[in-house]
């Protein structure tokens, strides 16, 4: 389980808070967001409809159904799967890091939308940044024998007197 950082979980809450133009509710990080309801209201707000059914109140089976839902909407919207927490990890608060982990992830991803202008979370995405070079560009790294192309520059095994010895420096 990897360290808790509570100012990234606080950074996390006020943008969500932003987001949805709410407050949250006063708590702990894992407390607010257990029930997954709005973590739903999140993604709605972020791409709408993407979660249909929200489970307000319920058993812990249905609100877990809540955390899966917004699981699968976050991956929909671009988050890579590697980063998104497993339901464990906020409602059986295992992983709480890896949640926290996982929303700035989704708040880093929305500045890769355009139809979003909210609040973003994070540092600026990098943009492409595709190079084209000339056949005669290519070409013209073809002559040039790099280090590793077998060329020493001077270096030789003299002195070191064959298999079994070490080499005395």
């Amino acid at each position: 389980m990897s360290k808790r950082n509570k100012e990234l979980e606080g950074e996390v809450l006020n943008w969500i808070a932003a987001v949805l133009g709410e407050p949250l509710p006063k708590g702990e990080f894992e407390d607010i967001l257990k029930d997954g309801v709005i973590l739903c209201n999140l993604i709605n707000k972020l791409a709408p409809n993407s979660v249909k059914k929200i489970a307000t109140r319920g058993t812990n089976f249905q609100l877990m159904e809540n955390i899966q839902r917004f699981q699968a909407a976050i991956k929909a919207y671009g988050v890579p799967q590697e980063e998104i927490f497993q339901t464990a990890d906020l409602f059986e608060r295992r992983n709480i890091a890896q949640v926290a982990l996982s929303l700035y992830s989704l708040g880093r991803l929305t500045q890769k939308h355009p139809e979003y202008n909210g609040p973003s979370l994070g540092p600026k995405m990098a943009d492409k940044n595709e190079r084209t070079f000339t056949e005669e560009q290519l070409r013209a790294s073809e002559g040039h024998l790099g280090l590793q192309m077998g060329y020493n520059k001077g270096a030789s095994q003299s002195g070191h007197g064959g298999f079994g010895n070490t080499r005395h420096m």
